[in-house]
């Protein structure tokens, strides 16, 4: 997979001196703690090595989703392996909204995009669907967790989204949980605008923020009609418009993904540092 971590702000070693944040953020498995010596992976120490020209000694920061972020040396750094030492918890762990994004694959480049922009958006998981109309009949999962990694790192955020296995649209709404609110994007024109949707279940989720949902965008010519005869009935998802014109896919699930962080969100607030 082509890699876009070359294209972090931070390249020098010399910038930690004047911000006080080491600039390369990896992601790791590993539980992090004061101490704690990480090994990282392969690719992981090519990349410090070949791309960010770091050394033994200099910092980096780490994180895993669990134990915050943390300043971290290292002590190790070959071709093939690296090992560095956590020091000092820089960000502590928060809560993130609990928001999935269902999605019908596209081409490689498209849905490699959702995928990355989701993650930016701060999406918990990438759920896969084949629908009466998906194109593309394989999903290469590997391929989208490591593009949502590497967005994870570059946005700062404090965990990864999980991707899940691609499911037919009936097998996903047949086990569907029954408090996960799922947002279907309508193309169809019929439903009400999605910032209207969105600013009444702020209020009827006034007493209880951060409730599980999730958001659907359908394939490249959209739904059958049938798929949104059965979805509009089920009592779990509100079908919402995104505007008089016909987005492509791709913009569709950013565009929803910005009207609901804004509405019932994270983006209240900024970044803490």
């Amino acid at each position: 997979m082509a890699s876009d971590r070359s294209s972090a702000s931070d390249t020098s070693p010399d910038a930690e001196a004047a911000t006080g944040r080491p600039g390369p953020r990896l992601f790791v498995a590993a539980d992090l703690a004061a101490g704690a010596e990480i090994p990282l992976a392969e690719g992981q120490a090519h990349y410090l090595r070949a791309v960010m020209r770091r050394s033994v000694g200099d910092g980096i920061a780490l994180f895993n989703g669990r134990d915050g972020e943390w300043r971290a040396v290292l002590t190790e750094l070959g071709k093939r392996r690296a090992v560095a030492r956590a020091e000092t918890l820089m960000r502590p762990q928060t809560a993130e909204p609990d928001l999935w994004l269902v999605f019908a694959p596209l081409k490689r480049t498209a849905t490699d995009l959702i995928a990355q922009k989701a993650t930016e958006m701060g999406v918990s998981a990438l759920l896969p669907v084949f629908t009466a109309r998906t194109d593309a009949q394989r999903v290469n999962t590997d391929r989208l967790a490591a593009i949502a990694m590497e967005a994870a790192e570059q946005c700062e955020r404090l965990s990864v989204p999980c991707v899940a296995k691609p499911r037919p649209l009936d097998a996903l709404l047949g086990d569907w949980p029954a408090d996960r609110r799922l947002i279907l994007c309508d193309e169809t024109g019929g439903a009400p605008p999605a910032a209207e949707a969105f600013g009444a279940l702020a209020v009827d989720l006034a007493g209880a923020p951060g409730a599980p949902a999730a958001l659907m965008i359908g394939p490249e010519g959209g739904f059958a009609k049938g798929e949104l005869d059965r979805l509009r009935k089920l009592e779990f998802v509100t079908p919402v418009a995104l505007g008089p014109r016909i987005l492509r896919a791709e913009t569709a699930a950013v565009a929803v993904l910005a009207l609901w962080q804004s509405a019932l969100g994270d983006w209240q607030g900024g970044l803490t540092r």
